[in-house]
């Protein structure tokens, strides 16, 4: 039971430190186990727990990561005063490159693109250009900003989209390289609408 409970031990640290939880008291930790293992009065209701927890959480990575959304913040604001860039009020910035004809697909449509995703920095995470193989998905199954981009393109148009955090993958990120907050740049082509 004492290797058990131990690994009990072990596997929670290991589950936490994973999420990036490392600063917290392993004395109240216990007792909070204990407490609801033994069935004792809780200190917090679980659901005050989750807010105290998913509060700790937010503030730990903006905090974390709040550099990489100053930065962001810093380039699009620069970004904004070129002559060439549009600015949403969603935030979204964007460049056309070359203007296409036709209709501009619905969120329900179906599009084929060519694309080319990189951090501000330059570093290319994703690019089906690189790939030679374009992507097909519904306009309204991808991130925010190219929901909102895609709609304003017709077939043929390519776009350089700059997209802030909360229109990319937001507080949380995705992938190796595309950290929490960040802010992302894609050239965009709309090859054809389905």
């Amino acid at each position: 039971m004492d290797q058990f409970s131990y690994s009990l031990g072990v596997v929670l640290a290991q589950n936490l430190t994973n999420q990036g939880i490392s600063d917290f008291n392993t004395a109240d930790l216990v007792v909070g186990l204990e407490d609801v293992v033994k069935n004792n009065s809780l200190k917090v209701s679980p659901q005050e727990a989750d807010q105290i927890i998913q509060k700790y959480l937010k503030e730990s990575a903006s905090e974390q990561h709040g550099a990489i959304m100053k930065t962001g913040e810093q380039f699009l604001a620069l970004n904004a005063k070129r002559a060439e860039v549009i600015v949403l009020d969603s935030g979204l910035q964007y460049e056309v490159l070359r203007e296409g004809i036709g209709a501009n697909p619905k969120p329900e449509d179906k599009v084929t693109t060519h694309y080319h995703g990189t951090l501000i920095d330059g570093t290319v995470f994703d690019s089906s250009v690189d790939r030679d193989e374009p992507a097909t998905f519904p306009v309204n199954g991808v991130i925010a900003g190219w929901v909102e981009a895609l709609q304003l393109m017709k077939p043929g148009s390519k776009f350089r989209l700059y997209v802030p955090y909360n229109l990319a993958y937001g507080e949380q990120g995705t992938g190796q390289l595309i950290k929490p907050y960040a802010t992302l740049i894609f050239e965009v082509e709309l090859i054809q609408i389905h």
